[in-house]
């Protein structure tokens, strides 16, 4: 199965032969099966320990006391020969183990071998796993598959994503035939989503009803972990996961506390949101009062939407026989709550801050982002009034903000108008986050001072 982020790792080990690479991301979303399949292919030898499963590695190598003393234990661990340049050494389920994140500082300096880890921060404080050795390690967050990776499993051809490219840079139409099925395929998504078991699982066997069984092992997977995380309900994590789908579906798709707790304070309970963001089970989209850069300056901590990690287990969680209502585009389910998240696991996947616009004067937006130096407002539209966006149009005609373009993503063929893009759904993953570089140099002329 083709994961965008195997390129990503592989670019990695190229550029960084000094430091380590820590793989995170929620439970299932395929990291070991990556990480296997990566070191497979480019190292000769490879040392692997679960923690969650090898409880003698994991006692054995909590006593080390230095690198030397890691090594030598790894060496009376495994037959796998241990040679330097050549031994890739991956630690799985590395939050059990959490004294190898500080050791690996001098694993990297000791400097045999090269390093990679992986864990679910599903039941692991963010303090925990986020104190890595800084300069000696970088962490990638891994997703369920985008959009993207979806087609490429099922088999879609190069030609087509040439084409779609190529009409999304153009902003031309694009030929008919793709657009019908490549909308099918999106309504597929949104029943299936991107946990690579569920994925597979209707590659093999096209059964939704499998698919969902699937999904549903997911979701109380991730309903177990947060109940160990938080055996009291002091948090109300299992809630407030729990209300994810019917917040969604509320007309103004905030989440509101009030549904849990008629006395609750977003300050109380800020750490439960955080929680359910890092554990990757839950993305927050927090409102912006001001469509200005940088974004960030407007944020409002307390007024968000929380859209789950995955579409396809929002679709699970919703009352049974909704694929069947996606698949025969029923009128009366609301689209809006899973067009919705399926746009906010897109942009979240290409790396972008995810925020909305409120103003009670101007409206509401459903997305904005920062895009090649400016803001960009989205819409998204499910339904055949995508073509009346007020809020969209107070925006742009406020010559205050200085925006010259929007997009409303919508199940139309690409067209522009008034400044409008409108684009495919299936196209969000288009939108692509500039990468940043990784040295920025500068000098000045002191001398004058000297």
């Amino acid at each position: 199965m083709y994961r965008e982020i195997e390129r990503r790792i592989e670019k990695f080990f190229k550029e960084n032969s000094k430091r380590a690479l820590m793989i995170t991301g929620a439970r299932q979303v395929g990291k070991t099966y990556i990480i296997r399949q990566f070191a497979k292919k480019n190292f000769q030898y490879v040392i692997e320990f679960n923690f969650l499963e090898n409880l003698d590695a994991r006692a054995i190598l909590q006593q080390a006391k230095s690198s030397e003393d890691i090594l030598l234990r790894i060496s009376g661990l495994t037959d796998v020969p241990m040679v330097p340049g050549k031994t890739l050494i991956f630690f799985d389920e590395v939050q059990e183990c959490k004294e190898l994140v500080t050791a690996i500082k001098f694993l990297v300096e000791e400097g045999s071998y090269q390093y990679i880890l992986s864990g679910s921060l599903l039941g692991v404080e963010l303090k925990d796993i986020r104190s890595v050795p800084v300069g000696y390690m970088q962490i990638m967050e891994m997703y369920p598959l985008s959009f993207y990776e979806f087609c490429v499993a099922n088999k879609v051809a190069d030609r087509v994503f040439r084409h779609l490219s190529d009409c999304f840079e153009k902003r031309k139409a694009v030929d008919s035939l793709i657009h019908e099925k490549m909308l099918d395929l999106f309504h597929l998504y949104l029943m299936i989503g991107g946990m690579p078991a569920a994925v597979a699982t209707y590659l093999e066997t096209n059964n939704l009803s499998t698919v969902a069984e699937i999904q549903r092992g997911i979701v109380n997977l991730y309903i177990k972990d947060i109940a160990k995380y938080d055996p009291e309900d002091k948090l109300y994590l299992k809630e407030i996961f729990e209300l994810i789908p019917s917040e969604l579906n509320s007309k103004n798709k905030r989440f509101i506390l009030k549904k849990l707790n008629e006395n609750f304070k977003f300050s109380r309970y800020e750490n439960s949101f955080i929680w359910l963001k890092e554990a990757g089970v839950a993305l927050p989209v927090y409102c912006t009062q001001e469509p200005v850069m940088p974004l960030l300056l407007s944020k409002a901590t307390n007024l968000f939407k929380l859209f789950a990690s995955d579409v396809g287990l929002l679709a699970s969680m919703y009352a049974d026989g909704l694929q069947l209502k996606i698949l025969n585009k029923e009128k009366d389910i609301n689209f809006g709550a899973i067009y919705e998240n399926a746009i906010a696991q897109e942009l979240k996947v290409q790396g972008f801050d995810l925020y909305y616009f409120q103003s009670k004067k101007q409206g509401e937006l459903d997305f904005i982002i920062e895009y090649r130096g400016k803001v960009l407002p989205i819409e998204v539209k499910s339904g055949k009034s995508y073509a009346r966006h007020q809020a969209l149009d107070n925006v742009l005609s406020n010559e205050q903000y200085g925006i010259d373009e929007a997009i409303v993503f919508c199940n139309e063929n690409i067209r522009v108008e008034s400044g409008v893009f409108y684009c495919p759904i299936y196209l969000a993953g288009l939108l692509k986050k500039e990468e940043s570089m990784e040295d920025m140099i500068y000098s000045i002329d002191l001398s004058v001072l000297q």
